[in-house]
């Protein structure tokens, strides 16, 4: 459930009774950035758009700043409202006109609702933490990729098939796309306000700490290594119900040479001949289902009769 933050419990929240009509109202200024400008506000909130990215965001346990309906965006308040219409949350709910809205909004048909909410900052001790529906930790590792379309639908797949955690790293010169971009997090469909989320990892840190761990660490390739390498394993040559991170490198050029050779082991999709590879979203799709495949039949066996 939404989290009211200091600036929702402060005198800025009393703006909430008022239509703004200048676009350099400060709030609308914050939405602007956070929205079309793609950036964190200066503390830190970043901007959802559409009604179900917003619901997502007042159901996370996420700290949430305000909400802001246009004049056609007012008929989602209903649907809205029994997350937002609460004395004990605060949250300041804006208005604007649709023009302003529209001057604000990242999307070219614009729903006319939209909030500030700030990501929950995830722990590499966070990641090892097993949900209590799970056998074991299932991490994502995105290094290099660099589409926010692509980062946003892996973490969404990823979520779906009962990952618990993700990074987001850079790979060589290829840095990965931020999960909190308003194209990313309509990609997740909020997923990423829900999976704890470790950003801006340096990625040979991350592998020596997920060794420490023994979480078992599995590169995504495509083809045989120049050197021979660690052997390619099929998806379902892996325990998957151990603990495990899934390392998705760049769309074009995949993960760097040595990376893969650090990994605990190489994985790749047997596909029909004359198909070279799949992107790396779908490809994370096929890989996570199997997980899920696998560990749901453990759940299955360990249940009581």
């Amino acid at each position: 459930m939404a989290t009211p933050s200091k600036a929702a419990r402060s005198p800025r929240a009393n703006a909430s009774a008022a239509t703004i009509t200048s676009r350099d109202n400060r709030w609308l200024k914050e939405f602007r950035l956070a929205l079309r400008g793609g950036l964190p506000t200066e503390s830190g909130f970043v901007g959802v758009e559409g009604v179900r990215l917003v619901e997502e965001a007042l159901r996370s346990a996420c700290p949430v700043e305000a909400v802001l309906f246009s004049e056609t965006g007012e008929r989602h308040h209903e649907r809205l409202a029994p997350l937002i219409d609460r004395p004990e949350i605060a949250i300041p709910i804006l208005r604007t006109t649709d023009r302003l809205f529209e001057g604000v909004a990242d999307t070219e048909h614009p729903q006319g609702v939209a909030a500030l909410v700030k990501p929950r900052v995830a722990s590499f001790d966070d990641l090892l933490r097993t949900p209590d529906t799970a056998c074991s930790p299932l991490l994502v590792v995105l290094a290099g990729v660099q589409d926010p379309g692509n980062v946003g639908t892996i973490l969404r797949t990823a979520s779906a098939f009962g990952a618990t955690g993700a990074v987001t790293a850079a790979s060589g010169q290829s840095g990965t796309a931020s999960p909190f971009s308003p194209k990313a997090l309509r990609a997740s469909a909020g997923a990423a306000l829900h999976l704890p989320v470790l950003a801006g990892m340096s990625l040979p840190i991350l592998l020596t700490q997920l060794s420490v761990a023994n979480v078992r660490t599995l590169a995504s390739c495509v083809h045989e290594s120049a050197d021979g390498g660690n052997p390619l394993l099929a998806p379902w040559d892996v325990d998957w119900c151990e603990p495990v991170a899934l390392l998705v490198g760049n769309e074009g050029a995949g993960l760097p040479e040595e990376v893969e050779r650090s990994a605990d082991a190489r994985i790749r999709i047997p596909m029909a001949s004359g198909v070279e590879s799949l992107n790396a979203a779908a490809a994370a799709a096929v890989l996570f289902y199997e997980a899920a495949r696998q560990r749901a039949r453990l759940n299955k066996s360990e249940a009581p009769r």
